[in-house]
């Protein structure tokens, strides 16, 4: 039945034991008790795209193989190989043989076509439940160019990952970060941008100067990252259709770095040390107008606005250690939502509002994780030698971040994780990586 396929999707996303109500429209309400809190990835099965009007099936293959590993790579699906299929599918509009699926053992099966017109593609695709033997929902099609196929794969692992979740996707998003070479004593940083998974990698910049932390603003245009070209940190705020960037200016003398936008894309938060002292400012950014929100004789930094742009997450060492503090989005007196043993930094609120991921280090070693916005149900996700820089996947369900091996030769890569700690995966990059920054959804 479908309820068996959300069940076990459910279960696998949360962690703790919960109570659900599910409603299924042949058989009306049920109450399903969920009591265990790691199950077996759902088996799905995803033949490849049916070619409609004589293009190469390669094609075909191309775009199954992608959603496949999309869904596959979330730790929620299980792909049966094509080996085991008993079944082909032809046509696109042709019957389901559910006997045979059920056969295999696979209980969703995703079946798509595609089509093109010179440089236009269209893909469409159609999803079952093989236990109850329905459709879930008419089919969709997405529509785009032949050079962007990969975004129409995306765009359809993305529909039936929320089919049936019912969690939004993150497939069809971007991840800008700093793209590493060379050793530790003389690396070279410059800034890239690629699909989430890897691909398509794009570099903005050479590696002339040394770059940190970009950040993506909130409709995914516009990049703002820190540049020590003129061997000062000055902030920049780069175009990424068409590279072009201009700087933020600064108050004389001072130096700004750890940039982050606000949710109307407007307004930017950054850190500026002046003498010994470094405080969080907000600039207006059509118009350059700075504003101090904090005056404390420490050291404030890695800010980070919560989705409705009320409230600010930062660091600051004015307890003593390093601890992560709220703030209203206008400055006032923060409140600490820290307290546990180690030292915190790197807070970044979550898309949902639910959470924010920090980086802690304690006792040798450097961890992910994630807490409630008043500092409870601290929850590490991660250790390791060094690990750095969390940033959310636009559900708030995965947490991208790098990490670095020890030694001289060690080399800095990226890596995704689930919010449970589960699903701990490599993100593949052609160099080392570093300071990655999650996208919103394209659109």
């Amino acid at each position: 039945m479908m309820v068996r396929i959300i069940t076990a999707l459910i279960a696998l996303i949360m962690t703790a034991t919960l109570s659900v109500t599910l409603a299924q429209a042949q058989q009306g309400p049920l109450r399903i008790e969920i009591t265990e809190g790691v199950i077996e990835p759902l088996p799905f099965a995803t033949p490849s795209f049916v070619p409609e009007n004589g293009e190469s099936a390669e094609m075909g293959a191309q775009l199954a193989s992608v959603v496949a590993a999309d869904l596959q790579g979330t730790g929620l699906f299980r792909q049966i190989p094509s080996s085991a299929f008993i079944s082909t599918v032809s046509d696109f509009g042709a019957p389901v043989q559910y006997a045979d699926w059920k056969a295999i053992n696979a209980q969703a099966l995703v079946i798509g076509a595609v089509s093109v017109a010179g440089n236009n593609l269209t893909v469409k695709f159609r999803l079952y439940d093989i236990f109850s033997g329905a459709e879930l929902g008419s089919g969709l099609q997405f529509q785009g160019t032949v050079e962007g196929w990969r975004r129409m794969a995306h765009k359809v692992a993305d529909a039936v990952y929320s089919r049936i979740t019912g969690e939004s996707g993150y497939f069809d998003s971007r991840v800008v970060f700093v793209s590493e070479t060379g050793p530790k004593i003389d690396r070279k940083k410059r800034l890239a941008v690629m699909d989430y998974d890897g691909a398509g990698v794009k570099y903005l910049t050479d590696s002339s100067s040394l770059v940190l932390a970009p950040r993506f603003s909130p409709t995914g245009d516009r990049v703002l990252y820190t540049s020590y070209e003129t061997g000062f940190p000055r902030i920049y705020v780069l175009d990424v259709g068409n590279v072009k960037r201009r700087v933020l200016e600064s108050a004389q003398g001072s130096m700004s770095f750890a940039p982050r936008f606000a949710p109307n894309g407007q307004t930017v938060v950054f850190s500026q040390a002046t003498g010994s002292n470094t405080d969080i400012y907000t600039m207006d950014v059509p118009s350059g107008r700075a504003t101090r929100l904090t005056s404390a004789p420490s050291i404030e930094t890695a800010p980070s606005f919560s989705p409705d742009g009320n409230n600010i997450v930062f660091e600051s060492d004015r307890s003593g250690t390093q601890q992560l503090y709220i703030m209203s989005a206008g400055g006032g007196e923060p409140k600490r939502i820290s307290f546990g043993q180690g030292r915190y930094g790197t807070p970044v609120w979550s898309p949902r509002g639910d959470l924010i991921a920090f980086t802690k280090q304690s006792k040798g070693r450097f961890h992910i994780g994630v807490m409630r916005v008043d500092g409870s149900e601290e929850r590490l996700l991660t250790a390791s030698f060094l690990d750095e820089g969390p940033t959310w996947s636009p559900n708030g369900r995965v947490i991208m971040f790098h990490r670095e091996t020890q030694g001289a030769a060690g080399r800095s890569s990226l890596y995704s994780v689930d919010i449970t700690g589960r699903n701990l995966r490599p993100v593949r990059t052609p160099e080392g990586g570093s300071d990655p920054s999650w996208s919103p959804l394209q659109k």
